[in-house]
């Protein structure tokens, strides 16, 4: 054999090594292949059954808030009985709620974080708030209750049977303590009752602005007037238990419970079954000179409304904070002096406008009924979170009430130029003199009352509204008996 054919045989078996190796290699990369597209079929079949498994959840999810919203619905036909009368006989009496009204959440819907095919809000993950549907705000207990806390008018001698039938039910049936003002204690009618005195005995008193209370009290019970809540509010400075109130007063707006059926009403709420309300409440800080303080005591004589007792001092800038948190309003006028008051409002740090008038009013939604409604401001459910703000007879036909968001922080000051001081109180309480370089900060509380309702909070505000302010009524127009040849009833 010659040198070329071994040559060319070698190079043959170069060939065909080369060959067999390329072969080899596409043989692996098409099981790679293979193994990718069943990794990746693998995934999508994964994917697929979690989002067929996600829209099973919504699907329920949707199924069973409709249930509920049949429930709801079933449970508030009498409070939609007005209008569903004056709905034609061929016409549903639902249609008018079907269309204009949101069946689910009292609050409006999360909106959408993005805006056409490009914008959209920086995400801020300290900012994420979660708002809970006030629907489904329902009382619940950790514990049995164990202390309440009982509040009734003072001075007002027909609350005593009341007083006297509640705290016995309370001591002898639940087997609660029950905590009262010391002033009620020493009522002279009720101790003249000797039959009352086994349980004015087991009575466990307090004083206000002496006794701390708030660390044991369970329920908080008001018999009497808006007062009585308003009363309950300032003994907590923080956490608030939650409140029953009971109209036995003149007025009664927060006070939706009848007294004739308190034992039944008593027990489902100590059985944890009940709806309440959060009324939001606000944070005032006073900043004070310590000079002030001493003037005004030097000046004016002080009850015991006067000064505020959560206070405190800081000798290195000579100036003390009074901390309050309010239910209603706060109120700065112009006191005793005859000039208009000048005050500068300022929001998050910037002066937005300065109050010339009789003075302004800083209320929450629950004061909007108050103060405020008498100075001309909208009423706004207990549920809208929102701060308003409404001048007192302004130097300014243009200066209406304004709603502001809730976690705004507003300060209010003295303007420069203003010819005398200011007057702040706080719930129509803890009157304080406002002078020169004293500061009044407000924003929203995080701590807000828990007001139990009677029937649920939106039937509760509106029967206020209609018994208590008599909300629009008026004497209701009468149809025509016949057709007149006028030519204003021509179509």
């Amino acid at each position: 054999m010659s040198k070329e054919t071994q040559q060319l045989e070698g190079e043959d078996k170069e060939l065909l090594s080369a060959d067999n190796d390329i072969v080899q290699e596409k043989t692996e990369d098409s099981l790679q292949q293979n193994e990718l597209e069943e990794s990746h079929g693998k995934r999508e079949k994964c994917h697929i059954s979690r989002r067929r498994k996600q829209n099973r959840k919504y699907e329920e999810h949707e199924s069973s808030h409709r249930e509920k919203d049949k429930v709801q619905a079933s449970s508030r036909e009498h409070a939609v009985g007005n209008i569903s009368s004056r709905q034609d006989d061929t016409e549903p009496s639902n249609t008018i709620w079907d269309g204009c009204r949101r069946a689910r959440f009292l609050h409006g819907p999360c909106p959408a974080m993005h805006f056409g095919p490009k914008a959209c809000i920086l995400p801020n993950t300290s900012s994420v708030m979660h708002i809970q549907d006030p629907f489904s705000q329902k009382l619940t207990w950790n514990n049995p209750p164990v202390n309440a806390l009982v509040i009734k008018k003072i001075r007002d001698e027909s609350l005593l049977g009341p007083f006297k039938q509640l705290c016995t039910f309370l001591i002898e049936e639940k087997k609660l303590s029950v905590y009262v003002e010391k002033k009620v204690v020493e009522d002279r009618a009720l101790a003249k009752d000797e039959d009352f005195n086994e349980i004015r005995n087991q009575l466990c008193t307090f004083r206000e602005g002496y006794d701390d209370i708030s660390d044991c009290i369970d329920l908080i019970i008001c018999l009497g007037g808006d007062g009585t809540l308003l009363y309950a509010s300032s003994l907590f400075q923080h956490s608030v238990p939650p409140v029953m109130a009971f109209h036995l007063g003149s007025f009664g707006f927060l006070t939706p419970f009848k007294f004739e059926t308190y034992k039944t009403d008593v027990s489902k709420v100590i059985e944890g079954s009940a709806a309440i309300i959060l009324r939001s409440r606000l944070k005032v800080k006073v900043v004070k000179k310590l000079a002030n303080i001493q003037e005004t005591e030097s000046r004016y004589k002080v009850d015991e409304n006067g000064l505020v007792p959560q206070s405190s001092i800081d000798t290195d800038s000579g100036k003390i904070i009074l901390q309050v948190q309010v239910l209603n309003e706060v109120v700065v006028d112009r006191g005793p002096s005859s000039y208009l008051s000048n005050l500068d409002l300022y929001l998050d740090g910037r002066l937005i406008t300065s109050v010339q008038g009789d003075g302004v009013i800083v209320s929450t939604p629950t004061g909007s009924t108050a103060y405020a409604a008498a100075a001309g401001a909208s009423m706004i459910h207990p549920n809208v979170p929102a701060i308003m703000i409404t001048p007192i007879c302004p130097h300014s036909l243009s200066f209406r009430p304004i709603v502001v968001p809730a976690g705004v922080e507003l300060m209010i000051t003295l303007d420069p130029s203003a010819r005398n001081t200011a007057w702040i109180s706080f719930d129509g309480r803890k009157r304080q003199e406002i002078r020169h370089g004293d500061s009044i900060q407000i924003t929203t509380s995080c701590y807000p009352l828990p007001s139990i309702c009677c029937h649920d909070l939106v039937y509760d505000w509106f029967e206020g509204l209609a018994e208590c302010l008599h909300w629009n009524v008026r004497k209701k127009q009468t149809k025509f008996t016949e057709m007149t040849d006028s030519s204003d009833t021509d179509i």
